[in-house]
């Protein structure tokens, strides 16, 4: 699970727990000009297949950890795929981060600021 703050310059998600271990990173720091779009969409993750680089792989159970998508990289934290939200990014290491936080919406609406 990810927990996301932001200030006036920057998103910080940090990854917490276990999730730190299985993904091989602490926090993500991304300058918030770099957020396109922040949704949610179950489908996309349906069936989901990327290129693991580093981080875990357990079809079904987890995925967390960078991977090659579409060809982009991609930072991924997810266990429940309900509570999915898909980041677009611009000008980043990463062209999205797709993460598992506690309130969905919360996080939306959060992001899109």
């Amino acid at each position: 699970m990810v927990h996301i703050t932001r200030n006036e310059t920057e998103t910080i998600f940090e990854i917490k727990g276990l999730h730190k271990l299985w993904a091989f990173k602490n926090e993500i720091r991304i300058p918030n000009e770099h957020i396109i779009k922040a949704y949610q969409d179950e489908k996309q993750l349906q069936d989901w297949y990327a290129l693991k680089l580093i981080g875990t792989n357990m079809p079904y159970v987890l995925n967390a950890g960078t991977f090659y998508h579409h060809g982009g990289i991609i930072f991924m934290d997810v266990a429940h795929k309900q509570n999915a939200v898909i980041i677009d990014l611009k000008d980043e290491k990463y062209t999205q981060l797709i993460i598992e936080v506690a309130d969905p919406k919360e996080a939306i609406q959060l992001l899109q600021k």
